[in-house]
């Protein structure tokens, strides 16, 4: 389907997916409704002969490799990663605009997150109709633009103009270039989805250790609105010329066709990758999606309430120096980075839904003993159960990705990922409120040692991990999980084997 196509054909095409159970469906909701299913339609890109034989080429003088996506998706999600150290912003400016600390500037991070979750889920469907370049490019404009005019806020001391400028323009450029080099990943490396995913996301983790301690020594020697001017140029220059490399595989191809010729796949043999069969629609509401949602809800919303907090339990809990709650920090990253990367390779040979399994019993082993540790104050452990969860919960995006591939179909990629991302963004804006009023409803009064508001709210996001772990059950499982239980014997994949057949009678679309 081009985009070319009238919107009253293509309206006509959805009615006929899926057969005339579908067909009746669309006839009887509003037209509210029926927008929603003509955006998230069945989503394929077509090329012409000439596009083709151009996309095999990287250069006039050089044939294109898949394995050139992988150094440009890794620039691409490095700029992303900058993200997560706007925290760096927050005095400074605060103090640039109001003369003092009045908390206005973390209001940016908030709405950046929304308009980073909502630009994902919504122009998921648009990138795979008009393929990762287009889609990178526009993401990569409107990140630029944002940082530009948070510049021109900034000099006329506007906070308003700050939320504009990174929370909503930034924020939806982020978004759309998050998901734009995942999508072509997953379609060219079919038989490392997880490998290839994984150095993707890997890269958004760098970006944000990085670009942390890149922008303060910035600000201070050319000022504040000028770091904005100078950081949103040096993203065009990466994010444009590794946005170029991005592109969807030629027609027919599959493992060991990584190169063409005159547009053709050539030595392509099998590899196993099942048929894009189902549609966009019935992919995102059927069952399958629903557990995966409440399954990644459940393994991101410990890990970012111990990104938000970890310095501070480090130096109210057990009464560790600002310097040394740093250090954890910045440890801690590096294990949300090789999380990232390790159990995406790893869900390659032993299976994503497997991957998830260990990554949500972790975490309820370490819910559970969490209070007896900060209680006794044993700050090996508590160190340990930290690097732990953050490992579980970079993991879950690098593995995500593949998981969803697998199951619907590489072409829906790009509009399942996107909007599953908003479970990510529910857990943080709806867990961090809940988080922070539970434990000022417990605080006062309170020694600042005393663990207990911390404690009383692992309760509660104990039940959410395990209402997820619950859901995960009933997720079916991929071909790869399949095929590690039936491998030879071994006493952790016949506990694994006994987990994942608990669900086989519930098997679903």
């Amino acid at each position: 389907m081009t985009s070319t196509q009238s919107s009253q054909e293509v309206l006509a095409d959805h009615d006929t997916v899926g057969g005339d159970n579908t067909s009746n469906k669309a006839k009887s909701t509003n037209i509210f409704l029926r927008l929603i299913q003509y955006h998230y339609r069945v989503t394929k890109y077509e090329k012409s002969e000439e596009q083709v034989l151009r996309e095999s080429k990287l250069l006039p003088c050089i044939p294109f490799n898949r394995w050139f996506l992988i150094p440009a998706a890794v620039i691409i999600q490095f700029c992303c990663g900058s993200l997560y150290a706007w925290s760096v912003f927050n005095q400074p400016i605060d103090v640039l605009i109001y003369g003092e600390v009045v908390n206005m500037a973390p209001i940016t991070f908030y709405i950046a997150v929304g308009s980073f979750g909502l630009s994902a889920a919504t122009f998921g469907p648009w990138l795979e109709r008009n393929g990762p370049m287009v889609s990178c490019l526009l993401g990569t404009t409107l990140f630029v633009v944002g940082n530009y005019i948070t510049a021109l806020a900034l000099y006329l001391r506007l906070i308003w103009l700050v939320f504009v400028g990174y929370g909503i323009t930034s924020g939806v450029g982020l978004g759309i270039c998050y998901i734009s080099p995942v999508s072509a990943l997953q379609k060219w490396f079919p038989d490392k989805r997880g490998m290839a995913s994984g150095l993707a996301v890997c890269g958004f983790g760098a970006g944000s250790i990085i670009f942390a301690k890149v922008q303060l020594p910035l600000y201070n020697n050319v000022g504040l609105p000028l770091t904005f001017v100078v950081l949103g140029s040096v993203y065009l220059v990466l994010m444009v010329l590794s946005g170029l490399v991005l592109r969807t595989p030629p027609p027919n191809f599959s493992v060991g066709s990584d190169q063409t010729e005159n547009g053709k796949v050539v030595e392509a043999h099998a590899n196993g990758d099942p048929p894009d069969k189902i549609s966009l629609i019935d992919a995102l509401t059927s069952n399958n999606y629903r557990f995966m949602y409440a399954m990644l809800l459940a393994n991101s919303i410990f890990g970012l309430v111990v990104i938000s907090r970890l310095a501070n339990m480090t130096k109210e809990i057990f009464g560790k120096t600002p310097d040394e709650g740093a250090t954890v920090v910045s440890i801690n990253g590096l294990f949300n980075l090789g999380g990232r990367l390790c159990f995406s390779i790893l869900s390659d040979y032993i299976g994503r839904k497997n991957c998830f399994i260990i990554m949500l019993t972790s975490q309820l082993i370490i819910l559970g003993s969490f209070s007896t540790i900060t209680t006794t104050q044993t700050y090996w452990a508590f160190l340990m159960t930290m690097f732990i969860i953050s490992s579980c919960y970079g993991a879950g995006f690098g593995v995500i990705p593949a998981f969803l591939s697998d199951t619907f179909g590489a072409t829906n990629i790009g509009s399942a990922h996107g909007l599953i991302l908003t479970a990510w963004s529910l857990a943080g804006v709806c867990g961090g409120l809940t988080f922070t009023a539970v434990f000022n409803a417990y605080r006062d009064g309170a020694h600042p040692s005393d663990p207990h508001p911390y404690n009383i709210n692992v309760w509660w996001i104990f039940g959410v991990v395990f209402l997820g772990w619950i859901a995960l059950l009933f997720v079916t499982p991929t071909a790869k999980d399949r095929a590690f239980t039936r491998r030879p014997r071994s006493f952790f994949r016949s506990i694994i084997n006994r987990i994942t057949n608990r669900e086989r009678s519930f098997e679903m679309n």
